[in-house]
């Protein structure tokens, strides 16, 4: 004797079924997630490499050498901060060496650059002073130059600081000189 299937267990075609269709977007969304990255790591600029590298490696060579010329020089600056005022007082143990007329100063917070400034300071007899604005406390890279840019000095300064700190070359004990503070 036959027996008939009801009419809703008939076969239908695979592509009819909700199933098929079901296990298979997850694959298809992954592979078109791969496409789309695979697009974005092609088209888009990452900015870690540079397009002239080789120029500003150079630049980064020069630079070192500047600060070593500074210390070759025993090139050492006071910094006082106080009442939005910044002196600077250069000294050198190299007799031969005099101080320019004006100092090329940079002044960097280390993860703010909105409070970034670079100043020209003028000064006479080995002492300049110019007005800044910086926040009452932080910490500060700074970095003097001679106007030519022979020479550079690179310390760090941390506000609130009590009299003057010095940073540049090692003095003979072999300390850094950027953690002294002198009233």
């Amino acid at each position: 004797m036959k027996i008939d299937k009801p009419a809703s267990d008939a076969s239908r075609p695979w592509y009819k079924e909700p199933w098929p269709w079901f296990l298979a977007a997850g694959p298809a969304i992954v592979v078109v997630a791969g496409i789309y990255t695979a697009w974005l790591a092609i088209e888009s600029n990452d900015g870690l490499v540079t397009e002239d590298y080789y120029r500003k490696g150079l630049a980064a060579n020069q630079t070192i050498t500047r600060t070593e010329l500074a210390t070759r020089f025993g090139l050492v600056a006071g910094i006082r901060i106080a009442e939005d005022r910044m002196s600077i007082s250069p000294k050198t143990s190299d007799p031969a060496l005099s101080m320019p007329p004006s100092l090329a100063v940079t002044i960097s917070h280390p993860t703010r650059a909105g409070l970034d400034q670079s100043l020209v300071m003028a000064g006479a007899a080995g002492s300049y002073s110019q007005a800044v604005r910086l926040p009452a406390s932080g910490h500060w890279l700074v970095a003097i130059e001679d106007e030519s840019k022979t020479w550079r000095l690179l310390g760090n300064v941390i506000l609130p600081a009590n009299g003057e700190v010095l940073i540049g070359a090692r003095p003979a004990n072999g300390k850094p000189a950027q953690a002294d503070i002198r009233n």
